[in-house]
């Protein structure tokens, strides 16, 4: 071959649409059902806004972005996550005007340059919603329930909601002093991007998977034991909120988790993740969290926001690792097979006749004999052969042939309306 997909990429063949068919409506459902409108924005946006919202430190932009010069010299990005264009549309088309908060849904592809592994493309889907205008702890309860339901009604079980809170602007510049007071000593046994992140991006020193730094990190300051009060009363509130979901939802499992960090800056407060029962180190499905400062940090009002985004393949990844069945695929329910050159026109005009009248209708390859035309049809799933030779032409019948062994062949008049009244009757 000459061509394969690029490295981090797939294609989404047929056999695999049911289950993404089904993610995609339970996706939208979920979301319609908890008051979430979609939203669609563009694949590429201006650079400067995921610099400015993700944080020119953290690794998506100093590592994984696909960034382009256009033609006309602008700089361009495709998109390597959701919230910052959802909230840039919020600022341009006004959505602060309407009723608050603003429930958005979206369903659409991201971009980032990072190693493929399982679960992980370089060209890949994302589920997510943002609640932008509240900031009640109400909110960040609602969109951690809409995540579990979602993963749940795809039929995904087992599942772990990790929980915590960052803080926020008054309280975590203290924080990060006492943390990296607790680093400053154990440098020398870092990993090299711990060591990066001492002086960029400390808060992420809590996220390391290296082995040693995880010890670390395991006795590491908790951020909740340094919280102001008006992120301690949030945080409160949050946690009863949650713990609440677990009367209704038995089976939710919620773990407490002071080193759940977010990897992009315009995180506060209230973080989360919803685990499978297979944990590993990218084992989170959905994550998503609290971003008050955002909005404004875009040239906004302070405005506060909350969502999550979930991995479209690696929601799969898991409906399949559980062996969950999707939705039987929709064959093909006529396939027209012609006995000889002269009925084949008056076939192309009824199959088209069929597909007018809501049917789904073709006509079997040219050129080959009944008996090939009869395997194809049986190969594709059809439910039932047309058949139409210059006998049947003549007296201007049809032959009707189920091969789901449904019922007889049976000889029905030469039109739509007796064709559909066969194959509906014997459905």
């Amino acid at each position: 071959m000459l061509f394969k997909a690029p490295r981090g990429t797939a294609d989404i063949l047929p056999a695999d649409q049911p289950q993404w068919r089904q993610l995609a409506d339970t996706a939208r459902k979920t979301a319609e059902q908890f008051g979430y409108r979609r939203i669609d924005t563009p694949t590429f946006e201006n650079t400067h806004l995921f610099e400015r919202s993700v944080g020119e430190e953290t690794d998506v932009v100093q590592k994984e972005m696909y960034t382009f010069e256009d033609h006309g010299g602008d700089l361009l990005t495709l998109r390597p996550e959701g919230t910052a264009s959802v909230c840039r549309a919020y600022l341009q088309h006004g959505m602060h005007n309407l009723p608050q908060p603003v429930r958005l849904h979206y369903l659409s592809r991201m971009y980032r340059y990072e190693r493929p592994q399982a679960g992980r493309f370089r060209q890949h889907h994302q589920f997510g919603v943002e609640a932008i205008g509240d900031p009640a702890p109400q909110v960040d309860a609602e969109v951690i329930e809409l995540g579990w339901r979602y993963l749940s009604q795809l039929g995904v079980s087992g599942l772990t909601i990790k929980l915590n809170t960052i803080g926020d602007a008054n309280c975590r510049p203290y924080y990060l002093e006492t943390l990296l007071d607790y680093y400053r000593g154990k440098v020398k046994d870092m990993c090299a991007d711990c060591k990066y992140r001492m002086t960029r991006n400390p808060l992420r020193l809590l996220d390391c998977k290296n082995d040693a730094c995880t010890s670390f990190a395991t006795e590491a300051p908790a951020v909740v034991d340094h919280l102001c009060s008006e992120c301690r009363d949030h945080w409160t509130e949050v946690r009863a909120l949650v713990e609440n979901l677990k009367v209704h939802y038995p089976t939710l499992t919620i773990m407490y988790d002071h080193r759940l960090v977010r990897g992009l800056d315009y995180y506060n407060r209230t973080v989360f993740e919803i685990h499978p029962p297979e944990h590993g180190a990218q084992s989170s499905i959905l994550s998503g969290g609290r971003y008050d400062g955002l909005i404004e940090h875009l040239g906004g009002k302070q405005t506060p926001g909350v969502g999550f985004g979930s991995g479209v393949e690696r929601a799969l990844m898991n409906v399949q690792h559980q062996r969950i069945e999707p939705p039987p695929t929709k064959s093909v329910k006529l396939v027209l097979i012609s006995h000889g050159d002269k009925s084949r026109f008056q076939l192309l005009s009824l199959a088209i006749a069929l597909r007018k009248s809501g049917e789904s209708a073709i006509v079997a390859p040219a050129g080959r004999s009944v008996k090939s035309q009869m395997r194809f049809a049986n190969a594709i799933g059809a439910r039932f052969a047309l058949i139409l030779g210059e006998k049947e032409l003549e007296q201007e019948v049809l032959l009707v042939k189920p091969l789901d062994g449904s019922g007889e062949q049976r000889q029905v008049p030469l039109n739509s309306g007796s064709v559909q009244k066969a194959v509906g009757s014997s459905a």
